[in-house]
Order: C-alpha cells, then sequence, then structure tokens
C-alpha cells in the first residue's frame, strides 16, 4: 500500500527533473504558439475520438467528471492553435500547470501502478488523442512518453499513448506543413483534429510500436476497497452522481414554471440576486450562487446611460459576460448539464464551459445574428430611423452563439416565433396570463403599447395614424419630434379605457407583457408575427413591416366589432 513517505520521496524526485528541464530549456524552448479561430474551410487530414466517461458507475464519476472538467480548461489553451511549419508543439508550453487557483481541480491520474485522484489529472486523455492525430497526420514525434501500465480500454492498448506530467514528462510534435489544431468536448466524446490545407505526408493508420507493458486491471482508488491509505478520494468529498446547474438571469413566469417543474434536489441554481427583477420563485435546490455586486453595478451604470443607443447595449453585454464568468468559476464538475439563459449563452459556449456537457437554453430573445438581420431589414424599409441600425454586435460573437444554439439540446420558450425556428427540438411553453379585469370596449381609439421605437413599429404606426386615431403611452426614443404634424393621445400610463384595440406592428417584441394583459382584459390585439402570439385567441398577427396587411387586420376588426354591436342592440 502506499505511503506518504513514498509519496514525499516521488515529489522530491519530481521537483528535480522539473529543475534539470528548466535548465535545459533555457535557451530551446519552445515558443508559445498563437491561437485564432478555427478556420473550419481548412480540411481535416488528422481526427482522433475518445469517449470522456469510460464507467457509469456511481463509484467512478466523481474523478471522471473531475477528468472532464480539467479536459475543458485545457482545451481553452488548444482549440484554435495554428502550429507553422518547421515549429514544435510542446503540450506544456501550451497548457498551464494544473493548480487549484488555475480552475483544476481533482481527476484521475495513474501513478506508481494506481488510479489515483490528483489535480489536473486526467490531461493523458487529451494527450492520448493529440499523439494518435500525430501520427495520423504524419508529424514527427520529437517526444513522446508511454505510460507504465495499462488502463483498460485506453489508448495504451494499442500503443497510441503519450503521458504527460507538469513540466519534464512532455508530448511534443514537430510539422513541415502550416497546421491548426482543433479540440472539442462534445456531449460525451473528446474530439482532436488537425487542420490542413497540405494532406497528412506519412500517414500512420498501424498500432506504434512502442507499447507499454500489458499486465491485470489497473486498480481505481474509488473501487479498490482499501480505504486506509491515505490517497482514498474519500477525503476529497467527491460527487457520486451527476447533477444540473440553473444559470438564471432576469426573471420570466414561464422560465420559472418550468425550473419549478423540472428541478432535483441535488441541482444548483445560480441567480444574480433574489430581489427585484431577479426573484426567482423556484426553491429547494441543493446549492445557491448570487452575484449581488454584479446587480449594484448593472444598475449605477445603466440609470447613468441613455434609454436607446449603441453605448447601452455594449454595456449591457459586458454585464452579461461578467455574469456568465462568475457563474463559470462556480459550476461543479459534477453538472453535466446545465439550463442557461440565452444572455449567457455566447460568453459560455466561447470559454468552454459547455463542453462535454448537454444543455438546454431559455430563450429571451432571437438568436442575435437573426434579430440583427430583421433590424437590417427595417432599416432599409425606413432609412432616415437613427435607432434601427445604430448597434450591431462582434461578428464572432454572432457566432459563438449560433454555435452553441445549434449544439443545445433544446430551446425553452414561450414566444412562438422563437419556438418556429427551433423546430423541433422547441420546448414551446404558455404564456403566463396575468390577473387583471375584464374591460367592456366603448371607444374607437387604437392604443400603441411600447416606447416609440423603430424596432417595436413606430414608423409604420405613424403611417396609419394618417387615418386612425392613435394612442401612444411609451417614451418617445426615436427621434426629437417624431409625432409633429399627426394628430395623437398621449398617455402618462398603461390605460385601457376607451380602447377599441392594441396594435403593436413590432419588428422585435421578446416579450409581449402588455398584449397579454390586453388578452385577459377581453381586448382585440393586432400584433406583428415578431410579437411571438401566434395561435392566442383574440390574437391577429400580420408579417412585420407589412402596412397594408396591417390596415385589413384594423379594418375587419372595425366592422366585426359593428357587427356584435347591432347584434348586441337588438
Amino acid at each position: 500500500m502506499p505511503t506518504r513517505t513514498q509519496a514525499i520521496a516521488f515529489g522530491f524526485k519530481a521537483a528535480c527533473f522539473r529543475a534539470r528541464r528548466a535548465l535545459r530549456e533555457l535557451t530551446s524552448r519552445p515558443r508559445r504558439l498563437p491561437i485564432n479561430p478555427v478556420d473550419a474551410g481548412q480540411p481535416v487530414i488528422a481526427e482522433s475520438r475518445s469517449l470522456l466517461y469510460t464507467s457509469q458507475l456511481g463509484a467512478e464519476f466523481g474523478l471522471q467528471a473531475g477528468k472532464v472538467h480539467n479536459l475543458r480548461i485545457a482545451a481553452r489553451h488548444l482549440d484554435g492553435l495554428s502550429i507553422p511549419a518547421g515549429e514544435t508543439f510542446s503540450f506544456w508550453r501550451q497548457v498551464p500547470r494544473p493548480t487549484y487557483r488555475r480552475g483544476f481541480v481533482a481527476g484521475r491520474e495513474l501513478r506508481e501502478g494506481c488510479v489515483i485522484p490528483n489535480v489536473g489529472g486526467g490531461l493523458c486523455q487529451l494527450s492520448n488523442a493529440l499523439y494518435d492525430a500525430a501520427l495520423k497526420a504524419g508529424l514527427e514525434i520529437v517526444e513522446r512518453h508511454g505510460h507504465s501500465r495499462v488502463l483498460p480500454g485506453s489508448m495504451a492498448a494499442h500503443g497510441r499513448d503519450a503521458t504527460i506530467f507538469w513540466n519534464y514528462v512532455d508530448l511534443r510534435l514537430r510539422t513541415n506543413a502550416d497546421l491548426q489544431l482543433e479540440v472539442v468536448l462534445g456531449r460525451g466524446e473528446l474530439v482532436v483534429r488537425f487542420r490542413s490545407k497540405t494532406p497528412a505526408p506519412n500517414r500512420i493508420d498501424s498500432d506504434h510500436p512502442h507499447s507499454p507493458p500489458a499486465g491485470d486491471a489497473v486498480e481505481s482508488c474509488e473501487t479498490c476497497g482499501v480505504t486506509s491509505c491515505f490517497r482514498h478520494p474519500e477525503t476529497l468529498d467527491l460527487d457520486r452522481f451527476a447533477i444540473s446547474a440553473w444559470l438564471v438571469d432576469a426573471y420570466w413566469p414561464e422560465h420559472d414554471e418550468y425550473l419549478k417543474s423540472h428541478r432535483t434536489e441535488r441541482d444548483w441554481l445560480f441567480l444574480p440576486s433574489r430581489r427585484g427583477r431577479y426573484a426567482w420563485q423556484a426553491e429547494g435546490f441543493a446549492a445557491r450562487h448570487e452575484a449581488p455586486w454584479l446587480v449594484a453595478r448593472r444598475s449605477i451604470t445603466s440609470r447613468r446611460l441613455a434609454a436607446q443607443g449603441a453605448a447601452r447595449q455594449r454595456a449591457l453585454l459586458g454585464f452579461d459576460e461578467s455574469l456568465a464568468r462568475s457563474y463559470a468559476r462556480r459550476i461543479p464538475p459534477a453538472a453535466t448539464h446545465l439550463v442557461v439563459s440565452q444572455n449567457l449563452l455566447p460568453f459560455l459556449w466561447r470559454d468552454g464551459v459547455l463542453g462535454g456537457r448537454s444543455f438546454d437554453v431559455l430563450m429571451t430573445r432571437l438568436p442575435m445574428a437573426e434579430l440583427q438581420a430583421t433590424l437590417d431589414r427595417a432599416a432599409q424599409r425606413w432609412p432616415d430611423s437613427p435607432t434601427l441600425a445604430d448597434f450591431r454586435a462582434d461578428p464572432a460573437l454572432l457566432a459563438a452563439e449560433l454555435a452553441a444554439l445549434a449544439a443545445a439540446r433544446h430551446w425553452i420558450t414561450p414566444h412562438s416565433e422563437i419556438a418556429r425556428l427551433a423546430g423541433d427540438r422547441a420546448i414551446k411553453l404558455d404564456w403566463h396570463l396575468p390577473e387583471t379585469n375584464r374591460h367592456t370596449i366603448t371607444g374607437d381609439r387604437l392604443l400603441f403599447p411600447a416606447a416609440t421605437l423603430g424596432r417595436k413599429g413606430a414608423w409604420e404606426l405613424r403611417e396609419l395614424a394618417k387615418s386612425h386615431p392613435i394612442t401612444i403611452c411609451g417614451a418617445e426614443l426615436e427621434e426629437p419630434g417624431f409625432w409633429d404634424g399627426i394628430e395623437i393621445e398621449r398617455r402618462h400610463g398603461f390605460d385601457l379605457d376607451g380602447v377599441r384595440a392594441l396594435v403593436l406592428p413590432a419588428w422585435v417584441e421578446n416579450q409581449p407583457r402588455r398584449l397579454l394583459q390586453a388578452i385577459v382584459a377581453g381586448i382585440p390585439v393586432i400584433a406583428s408575427d415578431a410579437c411571438g402570439l401566434a395561435g392566442i385567441p383574440g390574437v391577429t398577427s400580420f408579417p412585420p413591416g407589412d402596412i397594408k396587411a396591417l390596415q385589413t387586420a384594423i379594418d375587419k376588426l372595425g366592422d366585426a366589432l359593428q357587427i356584435s354591436e347591432r347584434l348586441g342592440s337588438r
């Protein structure tokens, strides 16, 4: 049985080897190579795939989850790595030393014949895959070390393994053509690819001749039964079962109901705060994480910014990124499934947090690429609008969100237009209908229940106001004097008295709460498809920007009301 004295001796010898490696490389250390976005247009010349979880036993889960977490961190330092022709790739020159401070956790490590828990354990699966792909691509193997024993089902059984131990047990490769490395953690497998415009020169598909010695199945500290060993993982308080983590932001009642009906007692909940617009009602989670300092900073900054404009949108994206990173630092390795608010999604995807996990998305708006394409169409229709084209997000952020949404298991939304885009992956929720009193329709005015903004359909409504009495109740943010020369009624609050119908010809509408209130009150709603209310009784829909269809819907509503009044008088 291993002893602490042996462990101390091993640590001393490792320190000597590290010092010797450092001295040797004072003048010949491989340079750190740059990371660029993966060029999917380059052909794949070699690929290696391996399962992330090789056992379903609860006793084995803790260290395997730690291994996947470590792979997730290491992949951030390798995915997109560009290796120029003639350069030497060094694993430890690219991946930092595994420490708790850098986010690494205890994972599976093969040492002296045992699979033990160690910080950074499991990175050998990545070096194995790199070595396997390098052989297939015909790269020169500058340095490679085999494992001391064979783990059942591992690359070592085929001689395709490459063990690593910071910093003196390294994997080094050299190429005679420009390459790019791609490292992807899918839902259940690790994928390593080399991409290049030059075909693999000396492709090696047979087993490498230097295989480690075969032997009996290697014991794991989780299953060997020797509980008196100082390495026994019970002292690490490892999770035995997979859990889900819910990463939410602003409160939506529809999403809250979904959360309450699908969470388990072992799940974790991450939310900015328990107050105000972040006050989710769900209780009974194993753990909570809050970020009240971010909520305070977001609130203070939002008050200083204009209600509309590029500066505000950039600030909001910055807060989303900060919140996503705050959550990411605290997600437990055992969280193999995440449910994520959409505004956090692109940042979690870009930082590799979603790798090796399944995840669902609580959709709060259109995908940014679709949203901006919609605004582009609106801006072409109304080129004089100062708000329709005032901000566009970084294309890299749009690409990250699209990739994440494509990999998501489900899009969870009450919005019919978003559900339509999701197709078979949509989980369509019912809109939460507020409690309100029913109104008797006595007036002839059309109420515009939004701020005067181009994306809310203000320009279409201004055309309509030339022939219909219009009431507005929101802030006027489009431009000074937008309603000059047009007879309208202004209200300071949302008031349904004397209203014949609500009209919202929006290009973009994420939460049609006032329309839902009108529906419950029995007042007809004429809204564009972008409002996401398709199929709800009392709602007439039409395509965004189609003023003729809007006029037709209003005329039909007037005819129906006249018929109803005549029938009522009889």
